[in-house]
């Protein structure tokens, strides 16, 4: 009998009681787990460490040929499920992932703060859309934000897609309402459109981009 993967992770839930989703995250790895041995296809995979590898090969050339950070940059592959570590840090002298993070992206037309578009986010680079912006960004100038741990950075978008992102304030910085860890089944908190990461985390990439003598790129995509 063919039971939907939503009906599934219901009936899940109310087996195991009545707490909020933030006291219970033990139950959702355990549905993770028992997605699997039910053998309920996962219809949103995580990328493979081949997938970004190619992306990073992509990116080293263009900060070569920018004169951006050849050190480091952020890679965030929006076509993993926001329940999944989607942000990565890439080490090009390693050549490897040194830091992997849950991120959000923009609600667009839905609620703000839910995780209506978890699969699959819709993208705009138009004011008041509330959505995220694909394409390559420079990490600029370090600011306050009222936000998580009250730091943001600017984002000056570098290509068509995202060329309005300091007109719409799109910046990255943190939020108390992302988790440390991931979350999956369950999404990350939507926002406005900001790249947003736990305040735990934000901690740790923070001292990277401070210490950094040339602009980090930051690329956000989803092919």
């Amino acid at each position: 009998m063919y039971i939907s993967l939503t009906a599934f992770i219901l009936f899940l839930s109310l087996s195991t009681g009545c707490n909020p989703p933030s006291e219970n995250k033990s139950s959702f790895r355990e549905a993770e787990r028992k997605l699997i041995e039910a053998n309920i296809p996962d219809t949103n995979p995580p990328s493979s460490i081949e997938d970004t590898r190619k992306k990073a090969k992509e990116a080293l050339t263009y900060c070569r040929f920018k004169g951006m950070n050849e050190a480091f940059c952020i890679l965030i592959d929006m076509k993993i499920h926001s329940g999944r570590n989607r942000f990565f840090v890439w080490d090009f002298t390693k050549d490897t992932i040194s830091h992997s993070f849950l991120v959000g992206h923009g609600c667009c037309n839905n609620p703000w703060s839910g995780d209506y578009s978890k699969e699959k986010p819709v993208f705009s680079n138009t004011g008041e859309s509330h959505c995220s912006s694909l394409g390559k960004y420079k990490i600029g100038k370090r600011g306050y934000s009222s936000w998580g741990v009250n730091v943001k950075y600017l984002l000056h978008g570098l290509e068509p897609s995202n060329s309005n992102a300091l007109k719409r304030i799109i910046v990255f910085h943190s939020w108390e309402a992302v988790s440390d860890e991931e979350i999956y089944p369950r999404g990350t908190p939507e926002g406005w459109g900001c790249p947003t990461i736990s305040n735990n985390n934000f901690r740790e990439i923070d001292p990277l981009l401070m210490n950094t003598q040339k602009p980090v790129l930051m690329w956000i995509y989803s092919d």
